[in-house]
């Protein structure tokens, strides 16, 4: 099913935001571009990164973006007491931020950008994980087996540590993989005239 006149581009290497997309139903392509990065100034606030990045992200495709085209674009963060966690450098850095996260309850933020060549529209969805205690021997289990440096806060909710350490989740679910896809749905129905016919 394709979005009124647009072809639409999903910019982004990720598994996850992919399976979602595809979850509803719209004809899209992958587009990625390599080495973009992923940094913002010291002023930025904290609930406002993801959504940074999204749209510093969208900077860098749309020099080949056509006039039939939409794109898509999105960034993954998590927040606890409002320090930032993105992709662990190592595995090293995977373990202390899930030690830090590790009973606590933390927010998943994902910043959405939205752009054709006459129209942008930018947001962020947030929800609250809570994850019970974590013991030494299960972040090392889960580091070592799953390898997640491609994730925000060093995790993948649909992975073991989903099954296992979340408590509660106030939200969606699938923000917390890494695209909010009822709200970016929502979107593309009221902003790019999105019809399921």
């Amino acid at each position: 099913m394709a979005i009124a006149n647009y072809h639409l581009i999903l910019a982004s290497n990720s598994p996850r935001r992919k399976e979602l997309l595809t979850g509803i139903d719209i004809e899209y392509e992958i587009r990625t571009l390599p080495d973009i990065e992923e940094t913002y100034t010291n002023d930025t606030p904290p609930e406002k990164v993801a959504e940074y990045l999204a749209l510093k992200k969208t900077t860098a495709y749309l020099p080949q973006l056509k006039d039939n085209e939409l794109l898509i674009t999105a960034d993954t963060v998590v927040l606890l007491n409002n320090k930032v966690y993105g992709k662990p450098m190592d595995n090293a850095e995977a373990k202390r931020m899930l030690r830090e996260l590790s009973g606590q309850t933390h927010r998943v933020i994902t910043g959405v950008c939205l752009t054709s060549t006459k129209k942008q529209v930018a947001f962020s969805d947030t929800t609250r994980v809570t994850f019970t205690e974590l013991s030494e021997e299960e972040i090392e289990y889960y580091v070592e087996r799953y390898s997640p440096l491609d994730k925000a806060g060093a995790y993948g909710v649909q992975e073991w540590i989903g099954y296992v350490a979340v408590k509660h989740i106030e939200g969606s679910y699938f923000n917390v993989m890494g695209l909010p896809i009822h709200r970016v749905y929502e979107e593309l129905k009221s902003s790019f005239g999105f019809a399921r016919k």
